[in-house]
């Protein structure tokens, strides 16, 4: 049996006047309402939740999502779907297992269950988890590979930064003279 929606309207906002104790003939408490109460209004305008509330910071493109363009987010993203483009973030970023993504992943963390096509690379801890395929290099300071993950490229153990630049060691020039000089010999 099918029941039909009837839409309803909000229900009018509650009107409360406040009250004060005083004492009774008997030095008891009662409560009894001023002579001009100030009435207090309590609209509920917007009675459906909002969908753009803070929600945790985890944040869900599902399966049917597809997406051609960068992507940055703050927190936690969970990608299900298509992605063609880059995604930069200092967050933590998990791909699901129906998730096609094809273009550069630097992040703080990344755990793959589906398909990426492009290098990743992560500042802390990357997980390629036993139905994954990752086609390109990858570079991360901490590397998990389960049995049963497809993994076609190079990986590289990083200190832990992530930036597109390897830092350079500083160039040492050694020069006996000062070292002559502090042992007295010339």
């Amino acid at each position: 049996m099918l029941k039909r929606f009837v839409p309803q309207r909000p229900a009018p906002p509650i009107r409360e006047e406040p009250r004060t104790p005083v004492p009774d003939d008997h030095d008891h408490l009662a409560s009894r309402e001023e002579s001009a109460p100030k009435p207090t209004t309590i609209d509920n305008s917007n009675p459906k939740p909002n969908p753009m509330a803070d929600h945790g910071g985890k944040d869900i493109l599902s399966s049917d999502v597809e997406i051609k363009g960068s992507i940055k987010f703050q927190k936690e993203l969970l990608i299900d779907g298509k992605v063609e483009g880059d995604i930069n973030s200092d967050g933590v970023l998990t791909v699901g297992e129906n998730a096609e993504i094809r273009g550069e992943i630097k992040t703080k963390s990344i755990t793959v269950y589906g398909k990426v096509h492009g290098n990743i690379t992560v500042g802390e801890r990357c997980e390629l988890k036993s139905k994954c395929v990752l086609q390109g290099d990858l570079k991360a300071a901490r590397l998990v590979i389960e049995e049963g993950a497809t993994f076609i490229g190079k990986s590289e153990v990083t200190t832990g930064a992530y930036s597109a630049k390897a830092a350079q060691r500083p160039e040492v020039v050694r020069s006996s003279e000062p070292i002559k000089a502090a042992f007295g010999r010339a």
